[in-house]
């Protein structure tokens, strides 16, 4: 099981196996062309995972990560479902008492997956559940390219809004 810990303000969390590792806190573009864009910093037990926000094709889904992110909801974020050869998913629960614990959330958002990018390797995307418009605060980093999960998915894809520049 791996834990995010998130501290600090605005874009960064981490992802540890201890949830009281320090976080960078840092608001900067990966490359010139996308100044605009925030680029979220995991900071894991294996090293830093640098995520490049979409806002151009995401503003809505980038708007909500970032809320979620500013209101510490990440902090202690358990990664609870781990699939080789597809993805990883966290940002629903955490460890409390020894137990899981869902966490509460804020009103689903509109899908946006019928203009973002593609679920190729390295984007992250929103979770959702059989409903297009019911992703929340959890979110997938495709390990794989699953464009399976393109819109128009079930009615609806899954929204990407943003991907790993490094690590």
């Amino acid at each position: 099981i791996l834990k995010i810990a998130l501290l600090g303000f605005l874009t960064s969390f981490a992802l540890a196996q201890d949830p009281t590792d320090d976080i960078v806190v840092e608001k900067k573009p990966e490359n010139p062309a996308a100044a605009n864009e925030v680029t979220v910093i995991m900071s894991t037990s294996m090293g830093d995972i640098h995520i490049e926000m979409d806002s151009k094709s995401a503003p809505i889904t980038v708007e909500n990560f970032l809320k979620y992110v500013d209101a510490e909801h990440y902090d202690g974020t358990i990664f609870h479902r781990v699939i080789g050869n597809f993805m990883i998913q966290g940002g629903g629960f955490k460890e409390t008492d020894g137990k899981l614990a869902k966490q509460k959330t804020n009103p689903p958002i509109k899908n946006e997956s019928e203009k973002t990018p593609s679920n190729k390797r390295g984007t992250i995307a929103m979770a959702r559940t059989s409903a297009p418009n019911s992703a929340t605060a959890q979110f997938f980093i495709n390990v794989v390219d699953n464009t399976f999960l393109n819109y128009p998915n079930n009615g609806g894809g899954y929204a990407t809004f943003g991907k790993v520049t490094k690590g």
